[in-house]
């Protein structure tokens, strides 16, 4: 009877009041938080900025060396190779056999325009697409994988580009630049922002 009262004359079941209130509680609270998801979304950049030069962050932790990783930035992929101290060597000794051994004719930011296009010698940072026709270089890092004198890079096999571990091209390969190094910064030792520098771009 503690859970029955009168009104109007009627008895009230209390108990179901109770359940009802609490069902219609529950369900608005089930509708506000759907109705907070598009604009939590928004605060999170879209695709379109995205596309249109969002940076991409990279963990380098897991990156071991002599390994290549691959990103997205502008819909672009984004070759990163970290460099060990053979291959790094190996960038020397051939600037005859380069179309533009100095980068003088192509694509970087002004912290990469040097002989390991790079802010450092480790990370190599490259758009991974063949300035010939856009396709996409595979990884030949082994030395004399194509060829005895081959000293490791990059090999575009839809034209036969060729180029080398700070993607430079050779002479004789239909790409007429090197491969593009796009804007990028460290945050911190362990992070790569691909597009987060782009006052340093040349």
């Amino acid at each position: 009877m503690a859970d029955h009262a009168v009104v109007a004359g009627e008895p009230v079941d209390m108990g179901r009041r109770k359940f009802l209130t609490r069902a219609t509680a529950a369900t608005g609270a089930v509708g506000a938080a759907f109705a907070l998801v598009p604009f939590i979304e928004s605060w999170a950049p879209s695709e379109r900025a995205r596309a249109q030069g969002a940076p991409t962050e990279l963990d380098l932790s897991k990156l071991e060396p002599g390994q290549m990783t691959t990103t997205v930035w502008r819909r672009s992929p984004i070759y990163v190779v970290r460099r060990t101290p053979d291959m790094v060597k190996r960038i020397a000794g051939h600037d005859a056999d380069l179309k533009d051994p100095n980068s003088d004719k192509s694509e970087q930011p002004a912290y990469a325009k040097n002989p390991v296009r790079a802010r450092s010698a480790e990370y190599l940072v490259l758009v991974g697409t063949c300035t010939h026709l856009g396709c996409l270089p595979k990884q030949r890092f082994a030395e004399g994988e194509l060829y005895p004198s081959w000293p490791g890079g990059f090999f575009c096999p839809c034209h036969g580009s060729r180029f080398d571990l700070a993607g430079r091209v050779f002479q004789g390969s239909p790409a007429s630049i090197n491969l593009r190094v796009p804007p990028y910064s460290y945050p911190n030792e362990r992070t790569l922002l691909v597009g987060g520098d782009e006052k340093g771009a040349a």
